[in-house]
């Protein structure tokens, strides 16, 4: 199976032009701006953190349908999202980051890998990468599809297909592979769900 590099340039939202009626982004949205313009808009004050949550939020609830780039959204991040607009501070401070499924969060997100067997899979404590985010002030949008168990669940599986977020599509051309297996991640971020989103490295997602 090949595969190839998807995440690079995670740090900015990919341009939004879409195959089957998907809207461009327009002048203005929030949502179409790198990680630095979202910096400098919320430490201005021009833009704070609910709004922007809010703005990711629907954007995935209209475009991911088609998508299925996002396997679950996170019912605590507007709160986050409030919280720093109160407090402020961080690197990453007021940003919405999407983490992919096999990545786990001490939270009321499963992480299940794509899998239908851990449906209900929530652990108590965070991973690495989701401990330092929230130091940093991230606010945790979702978590993101993959190729089930990253590849891992057959010698024929398909790129971008779990059983718990179902087929991941390339946002360009829906019906060409999105490659994986951090397919999710990499969608929702050109598909601009997200202006960040981790992905893991296990048979060639990222390199």
């Amino acid at each position: 199976m090949r595969r190839r590099t998807f995440l690079k340039g995670c740090s900015a939202l990919g341009a939004a032009l879409y195959v089957g009626g998907f809207a461009c982004a327009q002048t203005g949205d929030p949502t179409h701006l790198r990680v630095s313009e979202l910096r400098t808009a919320l430490d201005s004050g021009k833009l704070n953190s609910q709004n922007l949550v809010s703005q990711f939020l629907g954007r995935v609830k209209e475009i991911d349908p088609k998508l299925h780039s996002v396997i679950e959204l996170n019912p605590e991040a507007s709160d986050q999202a409030r919280l720093w607009d109160e407090s402020k501070g961080g690197l990453l401070g007021g940003i919405p980051v999407l983490l992919k499924d096999n990545i786990a969060t001490a939270d009321r997100m499963v992480t299940s890998a794509g899998s239908a067997a851990l449906s209900d899979s929530r652990y108590p404590f965070d991973s690495g990468v989701a401990e330092k985010l929230r130091k940093a002030g991230a606010v945790l949008l979702g978590k993101s599809n993959m190729s089930e168990w990253a590849n891992f669940r057959s010698n024929n599986s398909t790129s971008g297909w779990s059983a718990r977020g179902g087929q991941c599509r390339n946002p360009y051309v829906l019906d060409r592979s999105p490659c994986g297996s951090s397919s999710g991640s990499a969608v929702a971020v050109a598909a601009g769900l997200a202006p960040l989103a981790i992905g893991t490295e296990t048979v060639g997602s990222i390199v």
